[in-house]
């Protein structure tokens, strides 16, 4: 999803800048809410480990060039099914800035692009899961057909910024489009393998009951919603 260099570039780069103030303006209003249920330490705490964990999704786990972009495994329906939206927001944002100073500088003038591009499709992906999730199920529950949603959602959002960057940078030529094409049936494999994932995880996560009543978890992990 770090689109590629000049794909955006001059003036149509103060659009990016706008989407991606939105896109933390959001997260911060989302993470003061979490605050105030879990407490600032914990909100430290579950944004450090998201943190670390994206950096290694970027920077450790497979990726590829493809068309206009790179194809991530992302996992960001994982994180926020265990850590909820403002840390996994944050930790998106943090773990892709690292990534941009120590290893990837050339991605850096194109931060405000990715970052919109990662956390967009997330509120979407968080606000589809209020809609499809019942509230007695706790996540831990959640039947593959749900974490598949998730999935579609947040993976279908990331494809389609993507793509909106694309075309509003270069424009509707034929090679553009095809690039865009390869990208996204390319980007769309991960959303077999990624409800998967997710499942594994939450099975994990019934195995550790120590953490039923942890704040360092997102609360909706191991309970019905109130």
């Amino acid at each position: 999803m770090h689109i590629e260099a000049g794909i955006v570039h001059g003036a149509k780069m103060v659009l990016s800048y706008g989407t991606a103030a939105v896109s933390f303006g959001i997260a911060a209003k989302l993470a003061v809410e979490n605050i105030k249920q879990s407490g600032a330490i914990a909100m430290f705490v579950k944004t450090f480990i998201a943190t670390i964990l994206v950096f290694m999704f970027f920077e450790v786990f497979p990726h590829h060039p493809v068309g206009v972009s790179e194809v991530h495994l992302i996992l960001g329906s994982t994180l926020f099914l265990i850590f909820g939206v403002a840390p996994t927001a944050f930790g998106l944002a943090f773990g892709l800035l690292i990534q941009g100073l120590f290893f990837a500088p050339f991605d850096l003038p194109q931060y405000s692009i990715n970052v919109t591009t990662l956390l967009m499709p997330l509120f979407a992906m968080s606000y589809v899961a209020l809609k499809i999730i019942p509230k007695n199920i706790a996540y831990k529950d959640i039947k593959y057909t749900d974490a598949l949603k998730l999935s579609l959602m947040y993976q279908g959002g990331i494809v389609s910024w993507v793509a909106f960057w694309a075309l509003y940078g270069q424009g509707f030529a034929v090679e553009n489009l095809t690039s865009v094409v390869n990208f996204g049936i390319a980007y769309m494999s991960v959303v077999i393998l990624e409800p998967f994932i997710d499942l594994a995880v939450l099975a994990g996560a019934k195995t550790l009951n120590s953490l039923k009543s942890s704040s360092y978890v997102e609360a909706r992990l191991y309970n019905s919603a109130k």
